[in-house]
């Protein structure tokens, strides 16, 4: 399809009107379709209460690419620029554009945009994601000249498939270590109390692999981590974070998170899972995930399939997912490119 007629026009994302909202849900869930083909749609609701909760500290712009007859999303695009200490190189893109749509320099266009305004914030590294489903991702970032950093994947366990088994081992090995370590749990947003310690608990994923991609540590604040909180939940998800206590200390050993949203029922993310270097190899990292996957079968038997993401080279939780029984669902790839070189591209 023609897109000579085609108008790109700033989004709102905190203050966009009913249709414009519906639009952009419509769009987003199309691309989801091509990437997730078997999941349930995101709710209108869920996109609304997603832009409109982001983070103060999450500076987002979007652009909308839109057809003047039918006044639909043809594509989107858009740049994170985190106002933190942090990072203040890189700026995060994404930018989609419908199957029917593509290859006719829409993409390009878009990418205009995103590359001026990182540049104006004086930011020299662009950084986004591709996944195998779409090769159409792929073959853009290897048209401008991107370069892959970091190669991992979104694993999958099937429930059903699950050994109940071995569970209950780990379970039972992680008793061992109650004489140390305390295991507790906390469902929904951590308490007030402990909020500078859970920011020292978030500083584990710091130790994931990063590859060739060229990032700097994060550190969050109390204050920040509430923000990301009010994001997760305005959404509708339900988490709940398993840790553990070194009882000598009193200090965190480790732990692991899951996301579970009820529009989509079937699915649970699960997110980090972390122990400190100094406590490994006493079974803590299976203790917690033994612990989480114990309460999800017996509170939400409605779950067929927990993903969650691992680094290709990130060897020790790949081989406690394996263990498991969680196996390659969608290959996943994260790309950089300097601003200079995109420039360069766009100018041909």
């Amino acid at each position: 399809m023609s897109t000579s007629k085609i108008q790109i026009l700033p989004f709102d994302g905190k203050g966009a009107s009913q249709a414009e909202y519906a639009a952009l849900n419509r769009h987003t869930n199309c691309m989801r379709l091509e990437r997730l083909p078997d999941d349930p749609p995101i709710p209108l609701e869920e996109s609304i209460q997603n832009l409109q909760s982001i983070p103060p500290f999450v500076d987002l712009r979007l652009w909308a690419a839109w057809t003047p007859e039918q006044g639909e999303m043809v594509g989107l695009a858009s740049v994170v620029l985190l106002r933190l200490e942090e990072n203040q190189h890189l700026a995060q893109f994404e930018l989609t554009v419908l199957p029917e749509y593509r290859r006719q320099g829409l993409g390009r266009n878009l990418l205009v945009l995103i590359a001026d305004t990182a540049k104006q914030d004086q930011r020299r590294l662009l950084m986004t994601s591709t996944v195998d489903r779409v090769p159409g991702g792929e073959a853009f970032m290897l048209r401008i000249g991107a370069q892959k950093g970091l190669e991992a994947h979104t694993n999958q366990l099937r429930m059903e498939e699950l050994d109940r088994g071995l569970v209950e081992d780990w379970l039972t090995r992680g008793q061992a270590n109650l004489a140390d370590f305390e295991l507790g749990l906390w469902e929904g947003p951590y308490p007030e109390e402990k909020l500078q310690e859970v920011c020292d608990l978030y500083e584990l994923t710091n130790q994931q692999p990063h590859g060739e991609l060229e990032i700097e540590d994060m550190h969050m604040t109390p204050e920040q981590m509430r923000q990301m909180e009010a994001n997760i939940f305005a959404r509708g998800n339900q988490r709940w974070t398993f840790y553990v206590i070194d009882r000598a200390g009193g200090k965190f050993a480790g732990y692991t998170e899951t996301v579970w949203n009820p529009s989509r029922p079937k699915i649970l993310r699960q997110d980090m899972t972390g122990v400190f270097p100094e406590y490994r190899n006493k079974g803590l990292g299976r203790w917690l995930k033994a612990a989480m996957l114990d309460k999800v079968i017996h509170e939400r038997p409605e779950v067929r399939f927990v993903r969650t993401g691992n680094a290709d080279t990130n060897a020790a939780m790949l081989k406690i997912n394996t263990e498991l029984g969680f196996k390659p669902y969608m290959a996943d790839a994260l790309w950089q490119m300097e601003i200079e070189k995109v420039m360069e591209y766009l100018q041909r």
